[in-house]
């Protein structure tokens, strides 16, 4: 393992000692969790956003999209158990 030294200020390190003592964790318990919660946090959203940016190049590559207005009509009368026409897929707007 390898250590890392960081600065913080009063202020902060009272508000992370407190919030270690009601975790029932130590300071550096504490912030190893939190640390690896964000890291985990920015991976995922990394990945989403990968995936959104893969999907938003097959769409604008040649597939065909319906756009948010119509979807979103049609989902609110399904919603109210209305029968509706399915809204016609389109090649977007480029």
């Amino acid at each position: 393992m390898s250590t890392t030294t960081i600065r913080i200020d009063a202020e902060l390190k009272e508000r992370v000692d407190a919030a270690a003592q009601r975790a029932g964790k130590t300071v550096h318990a504490f912030l190893l969790d939190s640390i690896s919660k964000t890291v985990e946090q920015a991976e995922l959203d990394a990945a989403f956003h990968r995936v959104a940016d893969e999907r938003f190049a097959k769409v604008m590559a040649g597939g065909n999209t319906v756009g948010w207005d119509d979807a979103r009509r049609y989902l609110e009368a399904r919603a109210r158990g209305q029968r509706a026409r399915k809204p016609p897929a389109r090649k977007p707007a480029r």
